[in-house]
């Protein structure tokens, strides 16, 4: 799953600032977050020189709500979705669930093919409503958008009347490389830029706190849409957060995470390059969670979705390709995870998951 190792929830520090006073904590709050909430996310962003203006900023039940929100503002059914290809599978149900029609397009090293764009939506024969993406450590690839082509797209965007939706769940845990200007700096409160946040990956996915940034006269409208969903995200946990981002105690625990998912994003390229060698190819991300393997050689007739009960009876599981593609498409790969597992573990899953693609072929020899 793409989720942080259960380990590495700092448990302890949450369990101590929940038994503080309950005050006010059991009540309703506002729908649009707990104000406390927001300026403590405006406080973090600052600190990570991104200044944002607080009434753009909406708290959400986890990045999903955020999702489905900005999906639910901006999707009238047939209208066209640009999503990248492979994209993370609920971003494409939850443009489906509001009938988007779905254009894929191509991810290469510096994230999506922006220049492929103008093409794809010429032969699509209409111009498109929203462009989803994942520019950071993208899910499932791991690969991050080069700030030339997120210009382009802010460019595109204007040209054709869309928006972008930049889900970044894992923007902050870059641990290799530079960081690249994210879509807010390189234009600073566009309106056609919807910003989709979660603390789910970097703190406790159980909160189920996130937020979006979004021009103010949009957020009047998804103050509104989440008022007829929840009400509001969870009062106790919002306080959580809060708590914990005012006590300055995030950006150590990000540190940490850093250095821990750095040697197993590493102990997980090494043990596929001494185990297949050049029989796969594999991203190698700088941050977040996941890198995607391709089938090459002796591997490369073998499908992914064909192949996951057999890995599963061998000990080993992965989410096969055509998870991440509403056409199907990437029948030769997966997404492992890397973030879950120590590098003990790591290595063993990746030999498993060789003994199941050996065992795959010779089934089919023996078919």
């Amino acid at each position: 799953m793409g989720a942080p190792n259960a380990e590495l929830i700092p448990e302890a520090e949450l369990a101590e600032l929940y038994g503080q006073p309950a005050e006010g904590r059991y009540d309703y709050a506002a729908t649009e977050g707990n104000p406390q909430l927001i300026d403590q996310i405006v406080a973090y962003q600052a600190r990570l020189s991104r200044h944002i203006d607080p009434e753009r900023v909406l708290v959400t039940t986890g990045g999903m709500q955020g999702l489905d929100i900005a999906f639910k503002l901006m999707v009238d059914p047939g209208d066209l979705v640009i999503v990248e290809s492979p994209t993370y599978t609920n971003g494409i149900a939850t443009a489906l669930s509001y009938q988007g029609q779905i254009l894929e397009a191509p991810v290469d090293d510096d994230g999506l093919v922006v220049e492929a764009l103008p093409g794809l939506v010429e032969a699509a024969g209409k111009i498109p409503k929203v462009i989803y993406v994942i520019p950071n450590f993208q899910n499932p690839s791991g690969r991050t958008m080069s700030e030339a082509r997120r210009l382009k797209l802010i460019e595109l965007a204007e040209h054709w009347d869309a928006f972008i939706i930049d889900d970044d769940p894992y923007g902050a845990l870059r641990f290799a490389g530079e960081n690249v200007p994210g879509f807010d700096e390189l234009s600073p409160e566009n309106h056609r830029i919807v910003s989709v946040r979660t603390f789910s990956k970097v703190l406790a996915p159980g909160l189920r706190v996130g937020w979006i940034e979004l021009d103010p006269a949009l957020r009047t409208l998804a103050i509104s849409a989440k008022q007829s969903m929840d009400t509001c995200t969870n009062a106790p946990l919002q306080q959580l957060v809060a708590d914990y981002l005012a006590q300055g105690r995030l950006e150590s625990h990000l540190e940490t995470l850093r250095s821990v998912y750095a040697e197993r994003k590493q102990a997980m390229v090494q043990a596929l390059q001494r185990t297949f060698d050049d029989q796969v190819e594999t991203t190698d991300p700088e941050g977040g969670f996941f890198l995607w393997l391709t089938l090459r050689g002796r591997y490369a007739k073998i499908n992914t979705e064909e192949l996951f009960p057999l890995a599963l009876e061998f000990g080993v599981a992965y989410i096969p390709g055509p998870a991440f593609a509403d056409s199907g498409a990437f029948t030769d790969a997966l997404r492992l995870c890397f973030a879950t597992s120590t590098p003990a573990r790591i290595e063993l899953g990746v030999q498993r998951l060789h003994d199941a693609l050996e065992a795959m072929l010779k089934r089919g020899a023996a078919v």
